[in-house]
């Protein structure tokens, strides 16, 4: 991951005019997880594609990712990313939503440098952009959740696929394409990416709430802060009894409750359920079936081993 990071406080630096790529650079060279491009690259390899084939890949699906995270952060009035101010609230609401787009075209660029054939290129390039396309899917379900009423865990679940889970699913197949697997196989990583996303974000809605703050790099309780039906919310509605729920929904009424009540109002209701308990018991079905997908693809085990570990380490993640 150095040469990515180098090549991330290279790609946009010295460029004009300063207030597009500035920000630009800001939040690619904050660093973060990188695990979408390291999906990427686990993936080639596993499918015997030379690591360094897929960097331009790894960088494309790693500026998507930022790009999505500038506008969400627009978007959900959010003031730290990665334990650093958001680029809306560094600069303004415009230029970041500018240095976004410019960003999820820079991503588009990226897939033009792959080493491969046209056709190759092309197939990633269409999967690169259905992704794209999902994820704002999964956004403006998100967003029309939040004046909704009734929203269901399998509604829920079907944002959270679109919003989180097709990027990795993407990540991990746009290597399969790349090192030329079979159709099944294919079609195998990316379920695995599906089931691994679905936990990931299930586990991110637990560190939300449980989270150390200065591990986790965001503001503690900011679901409930803004009211965001998450599945803790969403499995706490379906299992509360009348007072609980007549609590739960006061509470999520409106934004302008004193916080720390209202946040240990809702976190007591949820202990009292045991909801977070039952989303890890979730989660822990999702990384099984995960695991089931990895043992169909055809390679020898031994090259599936880094993906294993990884599938629980991002459905267990601190941060």
């Amino acid at each position: 991951m150095e040469s990515l990071d180098i090549y991330f406080q290279q790609v946009a630096s010295g460029k004009e005019p300063c207030n597009l790529y500035d920000p630009i650079t800001y939040i690619l060279s904050q660093g973060g997880k990188r695990v979408r491009p390291n999906l990427v690259l686990l993936s080639a390899e596993m499918f015997g594609e030379k690591a360094e084939n897929a960097f331009h890949v790894a960088t494309a699906f790693e500026m998507l990712h930022n790009f999505t995270l500038i506008h969400d952060d627009i978007m959900d009035d959010a003031p730290i990313r990665r334990g650093k101010p958001t680029v809306y609230k560094r600069w303004n609401g415009n230029i970041a939503i500018l240095a976004g787009d410019a960003l999820a075209i820079m991503a588009m660029q990226e897939l033009l440098k792959v080493p491969t054939d046209d056709a190759t290129i092309i197939k990633i390039s269409e999967l690169f952009a259905q992704t794209s396309l999902e994820i704002c899917e999964g956004q403006q379900y998100d967003l029309d959740f939040e004046s909704e009423e009734n929203v269901s865990i399998e509604d829920y679940i079907k944002m959270i696929r679109l919003k989180t889970a097709v990027m990795l699913a993407g990540c991990l197949k746009s290597s399969a394409i790349l090192a030329h697997a079979s159709e099944q196989d294919q079609q195998a990583i990316y379920d695995f990416g599906i089931n691994i996303g679905l936990a990931f974000q299930l586990q991110d809605d637990i560190l939300d709430l449980y989270s150390d703050v200065e591990v986790f790099g965001k503001a503690r309780g900011g679901d409930i802060r803004e009211n965001k039906k998450t599945y803790l919310y969403l499995v706490a509605l379906r299992d509360a009894d009348e007072d609980q729920r007549k609590q739960l929904l006061h509470y999520f009424s409106s934004t302008h409750f004193d916080f720390d009540e209202k946040l240990n109002a809702v976190k007591a209701v949820y202990e009292s359920l045991s909801v977070k308990e039952k989303t890890e018991f979730v989660i822990n079905q999702y990384v099984d079936k995960a695991k089931e997908l990895l043992k169909s693809i055809s390679v020898e085990e031994e090259k599936k081993q880094l993906l294993y570990q990884l599938a629980d380490r991002l459905a267990h993640r601190e941060k």
